[in-house]
């Protein structure tokens, strides 16, 4: 029995070893994402001279006119295309965060590269942590965080091999990781220890793995949303030239996100394929405590705010597929949605007293 405690030990310890190690290589990857960031801005004299030199703007603008101003050629602004073409159903979109430039893409090679070395480590660290307890890793808040964080990585990572066009998601996607690991670690931690009686059942694999696949796409759902505030603020002001224009810093940023329509449309298609798996989790929550507690439904918080959170996502999509909703209004919507789910794990886990507090920090 000491040399199993002992062997437990050991391994609690070196998921800790490994959870810190994957922070250290996914913050170089951060600086990697800012570098693509940083090297693929370039200056307006040299963007307007490559697009004279080539005759072809970047993909989310027409080509640069010129007209002749007595003996002097004047260089027109280029328009940024939001609306797509007659007879095609997609948005141009810009050059990425990389800016188009080589350089740029270069470092974000790399931040793709160390992104995959630190997910390997965090999930070499959610595994460990699993042998040292002998069950699901996500009995606590900080097993629950440090899962959900290597699942929001693994799924941005597949759309990558699936070659979508989401390396702008990286940034964001990288600073909240960090960040939910560094709350994990320093507010959440929960040594290793075995569970009450009533989480040992496999529901706990069924119904917390659906919850937390659910939270990490409806995740990247809501930084696309987020994102799509902004870049359709950006393309309503170039849409407006007697209007104020965006800054030189907003528009070297924004100029390299998705059009709007393309993140709203990605907005909606992940939350859309997303909120079955969300139905199915409250479901199965249902079953599970009906198992533990005798009863399906009790009002108990953390199910009053997954219903309160379902319900959310359900008015977003209704409106989207029903009446229409499209752009700021859906948006706004998908936002609040999401910060249901968010005060559902934080909110009602620490503040909130209920049948689910056994989980703990």
């Amino acid at each position: 029995m000491n040399l199993a405690a002992a062997a437990n030990e050991t391994l609690a310890h070196n998921s800790n070893v490994l959870v810190y190690s994957a922070m250290a290589v996914y913050t170089l990857a951060f600086l990697a994402h800012m570098a693509e960031w940083v090297f693929g801005s370039r200056s307006k004299v040299g963007r307007t001279a490559a697009a004279l030199t080539t005759q072809v703007a970047a993909p989310a603008a027409v080509p640069v006119q010129t007209r002749q101003q007595g003996g002097t050629t004047v260089l027109e602004r280029p328009k940024v295309v939001t609306r797509s073409t007659t007879g095609s159903r997609d948005v141009p979109d810009g050059p990425g965060a990389h800016g188009g430039t080589e350089k740029g893409d270069l470092y974000g090679r790399i931040a793709i590269s160390l992104s995959v070395l630190a997910w390997a480590l965090h999930v070499a660290g959610i595994v460990t942590r699993a042998l040292s307890v002998q069950r699901a890793p996500w009995g606590n808040m900080y097993e629950f965080s440090t899962t959900f964080a290597g699942v929001a990585v693994g799924v941005y990572l597949l759309l990558l091999v699936l070659k979508k066009n989401v390396r702008w998601i990286g940034l964001p996607l990288v600073t909240s990781v960090l960040l939910t690991l560094g709350l994990a670690v320093s507010v959440l931690y929960t040594a290793s220890d075995q569970l009450v009686p009533a989480l040992h059942s496999y529901w706990l694999w069924i119904h917390v793995s659906c919850a937390i696949i659910s939270g990490a796409v409806l995740y990247l759902g809501a930084v696309a949303t987020l994102l799509f505030l902004f870049r359709d603020r950006y393309e309503a002001k170039l849409a407006d030239p007697d209007g104020p224009q965006p800054g030189n810093f907003a528009a070297s940023v924004l100029e390299r996100l998705p059009s709007a329509a393309s993140l709203d449309k990605f907005a909606y298609r992940v939350n859309a394929t997303v909120f079955p798996l969300w139905t199915f989790t409250i479901i199965a929550g249902a079953i599970w405590a009906e198992a533990a507690w005798g009863r399906y439904w009790g009002w108990d918080p953390k199910e009053v705010w997954s219903f309160i959170t379902w319900v959310a996502y359900a008015c977003y999509l209704h409106a989207r597929a029903t009446v229409g909703w499209k752009g700021r209004k859906a948006a706004w919507l998908g936002l609040i949605a999401f910060a249901c789910y968010l005060f559902n794990y934080y909110g009602v886990n620490i503040f909130v007293t209920g049948l689910h507090s056994y989980a703990g920090v």
